[in-house]
């Protein structure tokens, strides 16, 4: 198998374990009023876009201008989300703090941060080891997401799991908070076409 066939493999992977993701914390936040799932749960949406974008590239010639412009309006569509995500999770959020609304305990929620945790880095580890095959720094900004990802699934376990077993009912809307910036941050390197190696787009695969 070469390493494009091996990049896009991983790609589809990503984009079924993301929408598994998705799924998973985005019901179990709804019914444990978690904001801190709700908002992982989106993100996982918007990867899956960004995912999607990056397989296609790997399916075409990087001359391919048309796909290289669908690629950098993706990109700012991803950007969009993003900043709207930050801003949804930091309004609930900081109104949950103010309101002293505790979320239920998520035992699904728990178990699908958990798995991310360990999923995720695998998953850069091993997009690194193809970008570097076929030098393409797309695929090495996808394995960035990946890792994106991961500080975020830890991030949402230690919330998840203080809440659960110390009643600590303010570590969900603080282990949002903390997500915002990083949020934040991503959507920025989306919109400059940094997240899939957009800026990139006519290097060789």
């Amino acid at each position: 198998m070469s390493a494009v066939e091996r990049g896009r493999r991983l790609e589809y992977i990503t984009i079924a374990w993301n929408s598994l993701e998705a799924l998973v914390s985005l019901v179990a936040g709804a019914i444990a009023g978690s904001v801190s799932l709700v908002g992982f749960g989106v993100d996982s949406l918007i990867e899956v876009v960004s995912g999607t974008a990056l397989l296609w590239r790997l399916h075409h010639e990087p001359s391919d201008l048309r796909r290289d412009q669908a690629e950098r309006l993706t990109l700012k569509i991803v950007a969009w989300g993003f900043l709207a995500l930050a801003a949804y999770i930091f309004f609930d959020a900081a109104s949950a703090l103010m309101k002293h609304g505790a979320p239920e305990k998520s035992l699904p929620g728990i178990v699908i941060a958990a798995m991310a945790v360990v999923v995720m880095p695998f998953l850069s580890r091993a997009k690194r080891k193809v970008a570097a095959e076929i030098h393409s720094e797309a695929m090495n900004a996808d394995a960035r997401q990946a890792d994106f990802c991961a500080y975020l699934s830890a991030i949402l376990l230690i919330g998840l799991l203080l809440n659960a077993f110390l009643d600590w009912w303010w570590a969900d809307p603080v282990a949002a908070l903390i997500m915002v910036p990083i949020i934040a941050k991503e959507a920025v390197s989306s919109w400059k076409g940094k997240s899939c190696g957009c800026d990139q787009a006519c290097k060789p695969l």
